[in-house]
This record gives C-alpha cells, structure tokens and sequence, in this order.
C-alpha cells in the first residue's frame, strides 16, 4: 500500500468554504482511510487536532526535530541582513516571494486544486525565490535538512500522512511510493459545508449579515465535527457582537449543556471561558469566576481559552452594550 500525501494549510483551513477541517475529514473516508500520521506543525490548537479524532480518525505524531532552533537561527539571519542595504534588499526579495504566495494561498481554495500542478508551481516558485534571496540554511529555516528527516521518518511507511502544502510535492518526489491522492468524484459534503458555516460565524466580519447568519447556525443539527454545542457557542458571539447579553448566555448555558465528553477537544474550553465572561458582564462574578476555574480544570484547553479565563479571574469581564 502506498502513503497517501494530504495537504495542510494550519489555521488557513478555517479560511476556506470548500477546503477547511470538516473537507478534509470527508476526504479521508472517500479514500476509506481511518488512520493518519501527522507530519504537520506542532501547534496543539491545529484545527484537525479537532475534526479528525472527533470524526473517529486516528492520529500519529512523526516524530519531529523542534522548530523552534531553526525558527531563531532564522529571526538572527534577519537581524543580522537588516544592517546592510544589500542585506535589506535580500529581505525585501523575501517577503515579495512571501506575499505572492500568501495571495495564492488566501484566494478561494479546493481540495483538488491545492493538488493541482499550478499549485505545484507556485509552491516551487516561492521556495525558489527565498533560497535564492536568504540562501538555503537559516534563511529557509534548515528546510532541505527538514525535509530529510521527514522523508526518512516517512520511509517503509503506508496510509496516510497530512503535510504541509508546501512541503507535499518535495515529500513526494523523495519518499518512495508515496502519491497524492486520487480524489476523483469527490466533492466537499455536509460536514465541509457545516464546518464552513461555523469558521464563518467564529470570524464574524463588519460587513456580515448577524441575522441571517443566526438563521443559518439555527438551522443545522451539528455532527461530530461540528456539534450542536459549537453551533450555539458561535450564535452567542453573533448575540454578543450586537449586544444582546441574555441570548448569548441562553445559548451558551445550552451549550455547556450539550457537551457530551466526545467532541472536538477545544470545544468545553472555548465554551466556558465564553461563558465566564457573559456571566461577568451581567455581574455574576462569583458564578463567572467558578466558570473561569473550571476552563483551567481541563485537562486540555486552547491557549485563547486559558487566556481568557486567567483573565477574568484577574479582572471582571465588561463590555460596552
């Protein structure tokens, strides 16, 4: 069996209507995959840390080097280029490279289409661009060096594996029997559509239509991905960006209620720390606090929720309405 390479964008996939958490999920049961080996970042708040073990898939850690010494080597290289003109130059090379691809990578995306050969390009493009501007080494962050490791982690290895998209091509061309994936006839589903509704309800935008978007979370029924505690949860913050107090801590005390055990694992956190700061805001402070308190109890909760509760255990949460 051969290992089957999939696309990762990071937080860049709660961006995307057709290629976003929940698409990805569904991709994996058109290709009757149920296991995957991680080969991905290591940030612990990933969007797919979420989706895919609440939908029932298994996760794999590669064993990966830290970035975090690269990332540094990095960040001197560039202290050390922006005390000459030329060095500055090089930078400014850089980051024309970096912006080009960013717009590529925020235009509407498809899962077929980040596999697509003019992706391909555009991804060789871009790395060609900052090698030849800061030089392989720090200046790409080790990345040849990077890719080795991950290739010979991958070795003898069968499945599949989720990397970053700017790594995927380069995996492929050095891990023996590895491919991208045949995704003829697939088509995002429900679940992508569901998903897409909710990232779009988290990020609320100025121009965004509240109402109509409330209507649409009202609507769904949620699954595993997306469950009907996080739809209420992002109907509360369309309730708070308008004001309405009382209906965000009715639809987030439903939420809190809602949540079984097996949901995605950011979700209780988010939920609480959010209705900790609701609770403070109608001055609850003694029900907010124990709120607050039970986000650190967790045994897991994302950075922003720990934050949060941290917070307004510090200080009450207040809003302007």
């Amino acid at each position: 069996m051969s290992l089957v390479l999939l696309p990762d964008l990071g937080d860049l996939l709660r961006m995307h209507p057709q290629l976003n958490a929940g698409t990805l999920a569904e991709a994996l049961r058109c290709l009757g995959l149920r296991e995957v080996l991680w080969a991905s970042g290591p940030d612990p708040d990933h969007p797919l840390r979420d989706a895919l073990p609440a939908a029932g898939f298994g996760l794999e850690d590669l064993p990966l080097s830290d970035p975090a010494p690269a990332a540094a080597e990095h960040e001197q290289l560039v202290g050390f280029l922006n005390q000459y003109p030329q060095g500055r130059e090089r930078l400014r090379a850089a980051g024309r490279a970096e912006a080009e691809f960013t717009a590529v990578l925020t235009a509407p995306l498809t899962l077929p289409g980040v596999l697509a050969p003019e992706m391909e390009e555009a991804v060789t493009r871009y790395h060609a661009a900052v090698r030849d501007a800061l030089g392989e080494g720090p200046g790409t962050r080790w990345r040849e060096r990077r890719l080795g490791e991950v290739a010979q982690g991958l070795a003898g290895r069968s499945g599949a594996v989720l990397a970053p998209l700017d790594d995927l091509f380069a995996l492929r061309d050095r891990v023996p029997g590895a491919a991208l994936p045949d995704l003829t006839g697939f088509a995002p589903g429900e679940t992508s559509r569901r998903r897409a509704l909710a990232d779009r309800a988290w990020q609320l935008r100025e121009e965004d239509d509240l109402e109509a978007l409330l209507s649409a979370l009202d609507r769904e029924e949620g699954d595993a991905v997306t469950p009907e505690a996080e739809l209420l949860a992002a109907g509360a913050g369309l309730c708070l960006a308008v004001g309405d107090l009382d209906a965000a801590r009715t639809r987030l005390e439903r939420a809190a209620h809602a949540l079984r055990g097996d949901e995605p694992r950011s979700l209780p956190g988010l939920v609480l720390a959010r209705l900790g700061q609701v609770r403070d805001a109608q001055g609850d402070r003694e029900l907010a606090e124990r709120t607050y308190r039970a986000v650190l109890a967790l045994s897991y909760a994302p950075a922003v929720a720990r934050e949060t509760a941290g917070a307004g255990l510090q200080d009450p949460f207040r809003i302007e309405v």
